[in-house]
């Protein structure tokens, strides 16, 4: 019977050292606004550069819904200016999107911004 509590004491351990790491690890992920205080508008492609980036980590979208989206794309869809059918739209003016691990791509759909360099490419380690 004492090997029975045993277990079921190294169990409930176990249980409880598993969600102190998962309550570090999501206290470790840094949020981004993306633009800074200026959000995200046009000519912030540059914005990335000079920060380090980890998956996990979330970018905040600031913006006017009525002028402007936020879609995750590939980096062909980043090239190209173009969502692939599928795609997910953020529209709230006020996205939380989490990193994940490699290149993560992200554009305005609206007519002519992606090309007028509302997108930002991030690589998170």
């Amino acid at each position: 019977m004492a090997q029975g509590r045993g277990s079921a004491m190294a169990v409930t351990v176990t249980i409880l050292l598993c969600m102190i790491q998962l309550h570090f690890e999501i206290a470790s992920a840094a949020i981004y606004t993306v633009g800074g205080r200026g959000g995200w508008i046009f000519n912030v492609a540059g914005w990335p550069k000079g920060k380090s980036f980890k998956a996990g980590d979330v970018l905040v979208f600031n913006y006017n819904p009525a002028a402007h989206n936020v879609v995750g794309v590939s980096k062909a869809g980043y090239n190209s200016c173009t969502a692939p059918r599928g795609a997910k739209f953020f529209t709230s003016g006020k996205d939380r999107i989490k990193l994940k691990r490699g290149q993560n791509f992200f554009i305005c759909t609206f007519a002519g911004h992606c090309q007028s360099g509302m997108k930002i490419a991030v690589t998170a380690a």
